[in-house]
């Protein structure tokens, strides 16, 4: 089911300090959401590391980013602290809002990306197989596309 032209789902969940994150928190901004399958697996790693390595090229275009899966906190402290990572990772232990945003399925966590824009509205998602991802690159030119066209 696509969430495309719809309102975000609200969301409050716990970043890997387990300071509480909202969707709220991003009103009047862009914020991509990134749901992947877990922290310190192969292709997750290369995901957010790309992400990462991109965040500025994201910024410039006013887009902050937040990662979402079902690990724990301490889990996203670790792995975040390992790489670095220029943006939150936000814990969804319940699986709530990962269901919510369709990015829950019988092995776990879907990859998937959701563009909300400063109205709360999803104007881009992007959901792959588990095994691919999209690089900062790829990602990056699919939001502007998007963002030119608003």
């Amino acid at each position: 089911m696509s969430l495309l032209g719809k309102q975000a789902i609200d969301f409050e969940l716990p970043d890997s300090n387990g300071k509480k994150i909202s969707l709220k928190d991003y009103n009047g901004k862009k914020l991509l959401l990134v749901f992947y399958p877990g922290d310190n697996t192969m292709v997750c790693t290369k995901q957010l590391c790309s992400y990462s390595d991109g965040c500025d090229g994201f910024r410039d275009l006013g887009v902050e980013i937040v990662g979402i899966n079902k690990d724990s906190i301490d889990s996203h402290k670790e792995f975040g602290a390992k790489y670095n990572f220029k943006f939150p990772l936000l814990s969804d232990t319940t699986g709530k809002i990962c269901e919510g945003y369709g990015a829950s399925g019988l092995l776990g966590t879907k990859r998937a990306m959701y563009l909300i824009d400063e109205t709360g509205k999803i104007i881009f998602e992007d959901i792959t197989l588990p095994l691919l991802y999209k690089s900062s690159e790829e990602v990056l030119d699919s939001v502007k596309k998007v963002l030119e066209k608003k």
